[in-house]
């Protein structure tokens, strides 16, 4: 399996270092620049914006120069009046003509059809690929945009059902696409506050600016700090880990895995190189929770060998199976004081 990295500034000598020793199993690193909306609560501010952004581009070219290709963020979920406006596609322009000369940008991830459209028409050489974030989980959802993106990422609900999985790379092949997966997501399945989130995020900058009577941090926090809603982080999750990724071997172009705020990127990276990882399973997760419902963990290496076999070919009648809640049993454990 090729997997796909973020970068992170706060992290950037941690990352530039994990995946230039290993640029032959990661074939990717995808980046978000400056004040765009980018998906993520990571954007920089202050002064040292310029210099930041510098350092940014000098360790994407070194990346690059290991044969690693480069991927370009523009997946905030909303850009508000900017959206269509002319301005906005001219600085597109100039950022991705600019990343084509300092390190050959290869691709880009956008929420935006527009924005695929804008890069096809100018950018015949770099590649559109649908984001996790637009939730496309069917051969009809990636049929209906193929005139735009040249891959897509499925949506991460899809990560445990292998068969579905099988069908949208049949017809990605037959149809010449590309098909991807974000491998360790955190989030909830189904959230019913993922929208309202994401649009947020997309508008922190502005929403910083405000007044304002309250602070979101996503609904999954409060609901998995309660006891009796835990066994959620295994049952109602997507995550796959280190030693499942032989399971979806051949079916992805790449796996993508998230590390652009993860506290240490490069134990993410490194445990999905090495398939294996002992210790807190959450601490691999963006978002992670670890934090939140510390002092409990989840046991990595307490998971059933055939955990991702079973989760991915079930059917998905919860209600009626207490195998999850098992396996939450087991690899719960609450450290001491």
């Amino acid at each position: 399996m090729k997997f796909s990295v973020g970068y992170q500034l706060q992290k950037r000598e941690e990352i530039v270092r994990t995946v230039t020793a290993h640029p032959r199993e990661i074939n990717e690193v995808y980046f978000a620049f400056g004040a765009l909306p980018n998906g993520r609560s990571n954007a920089e501010r202050g002064e040292q914006d310029f210099i930041k952004k510098q350092q940014q581009i000098s360790d994407l070219k070194k990346i690059a120069s290991y044969g690693i290709s480069i991927n370009f963020l523009l997946n905030g979920n909303c850009y508000g009046k900017y959206a269509l406006a002319r301005s906005f596609f001219n600085d597109i322009g100039d950022l991705i003509e600019y990343f084509r000369s300092e390190f050959g940008l290869s691709s880009v991830t956008t929420t935006s059809p527009v924005i695929a459209k804008f890069v096809k028409d100018n950018f015949s050489d770099v590649h559109t690929r649908a984001s996790v974030n637009m939730e496309i989980g069917s051969v009809a959802g990636m049929r209906y945009l193929q005139d735009f993106f040249d891959g897509f990422y499925m949506k991460r609900e899809n990560n445990r059902d292998l068969p579905l999985i099988r069908r949208l790379k049949a017809w990605c092949d037959s149809e010449g696409k590309q098909l991807y997966a974000l491998f360790n997501s955190g989030c909830l399945n189904g959230c019913s506050a993922h929208v309202f989130h994401d649009n947020l995020v997309a508008h922190e900058r502005e929403i910083a600016e405000m007044d304002n009577a309250y602070v979101f941090r996503g609904i999954c926090r409060d609901f998995v700090q309660k006891e009796e809603n835990r066994i959620s982080l295994v049952r109602d999750t997507n995550f796959i880990r280190p030693e499942d990724v032989p399971l979806y071997e051949g079916l992805f172009t790449s796996a993508k895995l998230a590390t652009r705020i993860n506290r240490a990127p490069a134990r993410v990276t490194e445990a999905y190189l090495k398939g294996k990882y002992v210790g807190n399973i959450l601490d691999l997760l963006e978002p992670d929770h670890a934090g939140v419902v510390y002092p409990w963990i989840l046991e990595n290496g307490k998971f059933p060998h055939d955990f991702a076999e079973r989760v991915a070919t079930c059917d998905k009648n919860c209600a009626g199976c207490g195998y999850c809640e098992e396996v939450y049993r087991s690899v719960a454990i609450k450290l001491e004081g």
